[in-house]
């Protein structure tokens, strides 16, 4: 993760998201801002994890079928 993605997901999800949605829903406690903060930057922190690890090269283009045949290869099932 780089530091220009980090500082805008902390600014987007951690901050301005929060502050909107806190808004819109006319809540009024500090304690329901601070548990839509988090909720939205951890949900947000876990996609760009996962989206990091599919876009590595050799995830790129490949079906289930494709990992599970290799899969099955390196178990040494498959003749």
């Amino acid at each position: 993760m780089t530091g220009a993605r980090l500082l805008s997901g902390i600014v987007g999800m951690g901050v301005l998201l929060p502050l909107i949605l806190f808004r819109l829903l006319h809540l009024s406690s500090g304690k329901d801002l601070v548990i839509i903060a988090v909720t939205l930057f951890f949900g947000w922190a876990i996609l760009d994890v996962l989206a990091s690890i599919l876009s590595r090269p050799r995830l790129t283009d490949r079906r289930a079928a494709d990992a599970l045949r290799e899969w099955d290869r390196q178990r040494g099932d498959a003749p």
